[in-house]
């Protein structure tokens, strides 16, 4: 029988960790639900290192992009305000989907809630194609009832995180057609150009320059052995997701970057940005606060912020507040702790994470245009001092060779 890791908050407010076998993963929510928990999370164990190495492809059931779950989330928020039961409502999805995998999707939700699941309960299956908090936050909209106004805050939740990673995408292309250009430009002087030198510097009879040896051993490389890098290329790429795959060396990796000028503070920014709207989206629709940090804390992409943000619950459990705990951590910005103090100070928490959301998303969406407006003349003045050191040292070889045979 599978065995499955689960969270829980218990009763006390306690969060809870360990494994139970059971056939599915509903039965452990139905499990931990019996004995007075709120399950927070229940993922499937495997010995299998596909399932590490390759999380998308094998736990990915019907591969939904962020576009399309924020794109479901928002019709089915429509059809319900509407006044539209569920069923009737992803009937309706499924009868407009252009894409097989959205139709499937769908399909599955439609089957397990017409054989008596909740939405919650339903999506399960589909896990890997949601973020970590959309169940929990489906979950607690169930239960209070109020579950189009739930999906369609995660719908806008949603809408702008597509959209600042696709100005980020655009934004990149070409800074990496000009890299690509540059690889080309190199890779065809290395295996065309230099080659077409080297008889004169053989049949000069005199030393060749240092430099000049060099370049005529990367070009021999690049013409000869090309397959053992690319050989080696892959192994690594293959040994590092492996080793990459560890979290010790995640975490002290995470650390690394959080101390990186420029980056770190670009990290911090967007990890605050992700911690106060998933935290303000959860306490609004009435999740408890420690099942909500630990939902928080698992939507963080960086493993150390996730950590600090797991030291909260501890402190938030014995009656202290939130911005006391985030101010001695020293990780998040003062503006931010600041504002955070204020909105629990006034009652108005939620309001105000949503605000110190906004504020850190601009500050981010900003810092990555101006860092992207410095990439492409940085790269260029880059590539450009590759290329004159090149044809540079040709050029020097060349007339040292001919002065000494002159």
């Amino acid at each position: 029988m599978p065995r499955y890791k689960y969270k829980v908050v218990s009763a006390s407010g306690t969060i809870i960790e360990g494994e139970m076998e059971a056939a599915d993963r509903q039965t452990v929510i139905d499990g931990l639900h019996r004995q007075g928990g709120t399950p927070i999370r229940a993922d499937l164990l495997t010995d299998r290192v596909g399932f590490r190495f390759w999380p998308n492809v094998v736990a990915r059931k019907h591969g939904l992009s962020p576009l399309a779950v924020a794109l479901i989330t928002r019709e089915l928020s429509t059809l319900l305000k509407a006044g539209l039961p569920i069923d009737r409502a992803l009937s309706i999805l499924i009868e407009i989907a252009e894409e097989r995998n959205v139709r499937l999707f769908l399909e599955d939700v439609l089957r397990s809630i017409r054989g008596g699941a909740t939405l919650a309960s339903a999506l399960e299956a589909h896990r890997a194609s949601l973020p970590v908090y959309y169940i929990g936050l489906v979950r607690a909209g169930e239960a209070g009832g109020a579950l189009g106004d739930v999906l369609w805050r995660l719908a806008d939740t949603l809408d702008h995180g597509a959209a600042l990673r696709e100005s980020i995408r655009s934004a990149m292309y070409y800074p990496v057609f000009v890299l690509l250009m540059a690889i080309v430009t190199l890779v065809v002087m290395f295996t065309m150009v230099i080659p077409e030198f080297t008889p004169l510097f053989e049949d000069s009879g005199s030393a060749i320059p240092s430099s000049m040896a060099a370049l005529i051993a990367v070009s021999d490389i690049l013409r000869r052995d090309w397959w053992i890098i690319l050989v080696v290329l892959v192994a690594a790429w293959v040994l590092g997701r492996f080793y990459a795959a560890a979290p010790q060396v995640r975490r002290r990796h995470d650390r690394w970057l959080l101390k990186m000028p420029l980056v770190g503070e670009l990290i911090v920014k967007a990890e605050v940005a992700r911690f106060a709207r998933t935290l303000g989206v959860l306490l609004a629709h009435g999740v408890m606060a420690l099942s909500a940090l630990s939902i928080t804390a698992d939507a963080a992409a960086n493993r150390e912020v996730a950590a600090a943000i797991r030291n909260l619950s501890t402190k938030l459990g014995g009656g202290e507040g939130l911005a006391g705990p985030l101010a001695e951590a020293q990780l998040f910005p003062r503006l931010a702790v600041q504002l955070i103090r204020v909105g629990e100070e006034s009652g108005q928490l939620e309001s105000m994470l949503q605000r110190v959301a906004e504020i850190y998303d601009g500050e981010v969406e900003q810092t990555l245009q101006r860092m992207l407006a410095l990439l492409v003349p940085v790269m260029t003045i880059v590539i450009g001092m590759l290329v004159a050191a090149v044809i540079g040292t040709l050029l020097t070889a060349i007339l040292s060779t001919y002065d000494i045979a002159l």
